[in-house]
């Protein structure tokens, strides 16, 4: 069975390819020439425009926060847009050309909000939880690039089985705290509630591995120019999720001072 990263841009079937006559490999969708193919500088710089983007968009959130805005509402509205756009382009990645920088734009009210609520309450976590992320994000990119760390068919296997358990795990605790007063292990500042934390870290770097594999497996299967912007888009969604597990993780353990 082929597993395939769980982010879910990068499991959408735009990322497969057929093997035509001989061994000329053919997209599905489309016949494209040698300049519209995905390369992987374009998905560098697309990457690199889509993280500016979304920076510009949560400094402003960030700025009105700390300037008496309350940031509650486009955190919320943030997110919700942000998530819109993730669910159209993961079924329409032809046009990821338009919906990926309008996602970083919207992500980014939702990072420079949550950023704000978290920094007011625990000074200097954001820029830790900046550094936390950029740091195990250029150690994976390394294990990755020098083959150090390879995505195996078993590597896979267990990342994409941890992945789902979170998911699941995150989903009922999220619906029974909802409808009654039970609180998520994951919750408060426990020993147990930092070691899921760190776990989840744990998974959610090794999900950047097969976003780097099925990034590079995209470029030498040739796919269309607009795939660029959908894996771009996909990696932030990694990243953004990354983020966001290193500011609960640092939150737990600033609270316990």
């Amino acid at each position: 069975m082929n597993f395939k990263s769980k982010n879910p841009f990068l499991t959408n079937k735009s990322f497969s390819a057929t093997t035509a006559s001989g061994k000329e490999q053919v997209h599905h969708a489309t016949v494209i020439d040698y300049d519209q193919e995905m390369t992987l500088s374009g998905t560098i710089n697309k990457t690199l425009l889509l993280f500016l983007l979304l920076i510009a968009s949560a400094m402003v959130i960030w700025w009105m926060a700390f300037n008496g805005t309350n940031p509650i509402v486009p955190t919320i509205g943030g997110a919700i847009a942000g998530l819109i756009l993730v669910v159209i382009a993961a079924f329409k990645p032809q046009y990821s050309p338009y919906l990926a920088p309008g996602y970083a734009l919207f992500e980014g009210l939702f990072i420079g909000g949550i950023s704000a609520i978290f920094e007011a309450k625990y000074p200097g976590i954001v820029i830790q939880a900046v550094g936390a992320t950029f740091v195990t994000f250029a150690v994976c990119l390394g294990l990755y690039r020098f083959k150090i760390v390879k995505v195996t068919e078993q590597f896979k296997s267990v990342v994409v089985a941890a992945t789902l358990a979170i998911a699941t795990y995150y989903l009922i605790s999220w619906v029974v705290s909802m409808f009654t007063s039970f609180q998520p292990v994951h919750h408060g500042n426990s020993m147990m509630s930092i070691g899921i934390s760190v776990f989840v870290i744990i998974i959610a770097a090794l999900n950047l591995f097969l976003d780097f594999d099925r990034i590079e497996k995209g470029v030498q299967e040739k796919m269309p120019k607009y795939m660029e912007w959908f894996g771009a888009m996909g990696l932030m969604i990694t990243l953004v999720w990354l983020y966001i597990e290193f500011l609960r993780l640092l939150s737990k353990l600033s609270s316990k001072d």
